[in-house]
């Protein structure tokens, strides 16, 4: 993907990402008027986990914007290369992807979509459309997942294997095979 294709609304199938394409998903770059959007995505992760904690809804809203603030911050700073996407569909943004592209192997950094549209097949469409691109140019791709994400099946039906316990995140990687496009269509 080169710097210059990812602008304004960018159809998946015009960074070589056909399914992502075949269901609706368009891409753009993150700018600071995103920032609200992708907090609100970010908290909209841990809700689960908080669900529990004995904190008011103030106190929970402070704690999820320090995180995210935080999280933002340590994604920028190590990961300068990067390609920040706001991902949507139908003009309506709905997640967000993060991807690396190194010498080695490809990382996805982070990818999560808004609650309603977790577990309809966009995000599995997605990464079967990065595992392609990573098996053409002939590299691995690594994710960091929690170990309780339910999206852990999805990742291990499409090979992902847990190469490292970084202890809350499991080191995950695919590796591609000459027969890798066939496996994940």
């Amino acid at each position: 993907m080169a710097d210059d294709v990812v602008s304004a609304d960018t159809d998946g199938a015009a960074v070589g990402w056909k399914r992502a394409a075949d269901t609706g998903l368009t891409f753009r770059r993150i700018t600071d008027a995103d920032l609200p959007f992708l907090a609100r995505l970010y908290a909209s992760t841990r809700t689960e986990e908080l669900a529990a904690a004995p904190w008011s809804e103030d106190q929970k809203a402070a704690f999820l914007d320090m995180q995210f603030r935080a999280q933002h911050a340590h994604y920028q700073q190590y990961y300068p290369t990067a390609y920040w996407l706001v991902t949507m569909r139908a003009g309506e943004n709905i997640g967000r992807l993060y991807l690396d592209r190194w010498p080695s192997e490809h990382c996805i950094i982070d990818i999560a979509f808004l609650p309603d549209h977790r577990g309809t097949g966009l995000g599995g469409a997605l990464i079967r459309d990065l595992l392609d691109e990573a098996a053409a140019a002939g590299k691995a791709m690594s994710i960091h997942v929690e170990k309780f994400n339910p999206a852990m099946r999805l990742y291990r039906r499409l090979g992902f294997v847990t190469e490292e316990d970084k202890g809350v995140y499991d080191l995950m990687r695919w590796r591609a095979t000459a027969d890798a496009q066939v496996k994940i269509a």
